[in-house]
């Protein structure tokens, strides 16, 4: 995200500085003596993204006045996390695109994007080790074992028409809303708040994170393809059984539902547009957007007790831009 990208993004326009101070760190923590990894490594960061994980860190920390630089390389570390789950997930989901662009795995090979992911999971325990503060270490390395855990029960669920959506809301919150969290706490943590503040800006990543989730799968069905930046039915095509899908199951017509069925055992997109037809007629968007809706405000209410400011302003209009988005 360039500096002019993120002066123009009221949310982030607060921490415009800080969000160059970041991508000085990415910049300077991604290179290595091996020519591949850093081709690689540049492909992924360089195609930008919303970077909400960072911007988590550095909001909370603003938020509660920190005023060091610690903040900066915990939020490189954040996204270092983030990126390599991208290139493993795109590789287990053999994604071809990604943010409008060919995913590395398509272009680069799965193995050189599986083996690049693991040298930027290792480069961001180099250096939250380099900060030497024993609880960021207990944060990070929670939360990459979480997810990680979170990708194996998605596997599982993968081509499984019967998954409950209890199930489903655990692998959101282990998959995706485990490092919202994590962001959250360090950048809490980092400016010297209290064990209280720490667990509640936990709170608000984790709610946020699931809001963020819930209207991605959304959008997989509802989106469009040059907007949120990778093809419109992936889930579908993959087996995977979204919220959309899972209210189907539980509230469509006995046709609807054989149908579901068929489609997350098979992987079958080819009946997109009939699945689409039934998921918008039957309420499962709508129930979907509700539910993210119910974490966004559980989000909101998390933060209630942090300083007026305008970094706890721009925290609140993150909830609204979750929920709000069309990519």
């Amino acid at each position: 995200m360039s500096a002019a990208q993120t002066a123009q993004n009221p949310i982030t326009q607060a921490i415009a500085a800080d969000m160059d101070a970041v991508n000085t760190v990415i910049r300077q923590r991604l290179h290595s003596e091996v020519a591949l990894v850093n081709q690689i490594a540049e492909y992924i960061i360089s195609a930008g993204g919303k970077r909400i994980r960072p911007v988590l860190v550095l909001l909370v920390a603003n938020a509660f006045g920190y005023r060091g630089a610690a903040h900066h390389e915990l939020a490189a570390v954040v996204e270092f996390i983030h990126t390599a789950t991208l290139l493993h997930d795109d590789v287990v989901d053999e994604s071809s695109m990604r943010r409008g662009r060919q995913t590395a795995n398509a272009l680069f090979g799965n193995a050189a994007s599986v083996l690049v992911g693991d040298f930027l999971y290792s480069r961001s325990f180099q250096m939250m080790v380099s900060l030497d503060n024993m609880r960021v270490m207990r944060i990070l390395s929670d939360a990459t074992n979480v997810i990680a855990e979170g990708e194996v029960l998605q596997l599982l669920n993968m081509h499984d028409p019967d998954v409950s959506e209890q199930s489903y809301l655990k692998v959101i919150r282990s998959k995706t809303a485990k490092l919202f969290e994590a962001a959250a706490e360090l950048g809490a943590l980092v400016a010297g708040a209290t064990d209280a503040e720490i667990d509640a800006c936990g709170e608000y990543g984790r709610s946020l994170g699931t809001a963020f989730q819930l209207i991605d799968d959304v959008l997989d069905y509802a989106g469009d393809a040059d907007e949120i930046g990778k093809n419109v039915g992936d889930d579908l095509r993959e087996g995977k059984p979204t919220l959309p899908l899972i209210y189907l199951m539980e509230h469509g017509t006995d046709e609807q539902r054989a149908l579901v069925r068929s489609c997350i055992e098979n992987g079958d997109e080819q009946h997109f547009d009939a699945v689409l037809s039934a998921i918008t007629n039957s309420g499962a968007l709508a129930y979907t957007r509700e539910q993210a809706q119910v974490a966004a405000q559980r989000a909101l209410d998390a933060i209630a007790g942090l300083p007026e400011n305008r970094y706890k302003d721009a925290l609140v209009q993150l909830c609204k831009f979750a929920v709000d988005r069309n990519h």
